[in-house]
């Protein structure tokens, strides 16, 4: 390959690289103004908890799940008003879950994107109340049928929402996480704690635009395995993250699954060796979108950016 083509290709990625992090920066602001909108403070006894679950949800954040929803979505042009409330319900889902995991029963962690978790900004009570309203009001927002006028529609995203968080999806793989501190796991046991800790819920927010889309089982299938592997490679890079960066970089305490004698990918693998094996999934999660052409290009470039993020 000559040195003209080298460069040229290096600009295309940069290319490509930039304008994915403006579709990034241009769908956050969306999915942030849908959740203000769905989310307004309100007078009263009760407006301490709707302060930590807009404290909670519109700190900021890359916004991974809203984005996938969103793009995966507009592959099959579905209206954006859908998309975004979609949008808003799973990264409402996702803030119960970080409220939750932050706990001093459980992760106990005082930072979270850089700022006081919610239990340290009001109390612990106040954050299990936010977290167990901003789980139900998920599932309140896809119910509704501004969401979709059709029933079936609605009840999809409900179901496979529910599938996802659960005791069988993200549930399910805290408790395995929390069994397994201070013992080691295998690759495998490794695997299956993120594939449903993590890896459900990213799988969900892909799965749900083409629930929106009405889209062929078997495109919709072929979407929910990139989500499925775009899970798994984020996973992994977050487990050389927690291994490599610092806690400035993070947003969150560095070194935490170290501390807590937790298996990770880098425990098992080295932090080389788990970013080879992130890179191999990504290659996984890519192939999942051969029968699209570039209107899928922004979903391609985002696995890249997920394997090679610092924060």
């Amino acid at each position: 390959m000559s040195h003209t083509t080298a460069t040229a290709r290096t600009g295309q990625t940069a290319d490509r690289a930039s304008l994915l992090r403006s579709s990034l920066s241009t769908r956050a602001s969306a999915v942030e103004a849908a959740i203000d909108s769905l989310l307004p403070p309100v007078p009263g006894a009760e407006g301490r908890v709707i302060d930590a679950m807009r404290y909670a949800t519109l700190g900021g954040g890359k916004r991974l799940r809203g984005y996938l929803t969103a793009e995966v979505a507009s592959l099959f042009d579905v209206d954006a008003a859908r998309s975004y409330r979609v949008a808003a319900s799973v990264e409402m889902l996702h803030a119960y879950s970080l409220v939750h995991d932050d706990l001093p029963a459980m992760d106990d962690d005082d930072l979270r994107r850089g700022q006081p978790s919610t239990h340290r900004k009001f109390d612990e009570a106040t954050a299990i109340l936010a977290g167990d309203a901003l789980q139900t009001m998920a599932f309140e927002i896809l119910a509704h049928e501004a969401t979709h006028s059709d029933a079936t529609i609605r009840i999809g995203l409900v179901s496979a929402l529910a599938a996802a968080s659960g005791a069988a999806g993200m549930v399910g793989g805290q408790m395995i996480d929390m069994e397994g501190e201070g013992r080691s796991l295998s690759l495998p046991e490794v695997e299956r704690l993120h594939a449903l800790k993590t890896g459900c819920l990213i799988r969900y927010a892909a799965e749900a635009g083409a629930i929106l889309g009405q889209v062929d089982p078997s495109v919709r299938a072929r979407i929910a395995a990139y989500g499925r592997d775009l899970g798994a490679a984020f996973q992994i890079a977050d487990d050389v993250l927690d291994a490599t960066a610092s806690a400035e970089e993070l947003g969150k305490t560095a070194g935490k699954d170290q501390a807590a004698g937790k298996s990770t990918y880098v425990a098992l693998l080295g932090v080389e060796g788990a970013a080879r094996e992130a890179r191999r999934v990504a290659e996984q999660a890519e192939a999942h979108l051969d029968i699209f052409g570039p209107e899928a290009d922004r979903l391609r470039d985002l696995i890249r950016y997920v394997v090679d993020r610092r924060s």
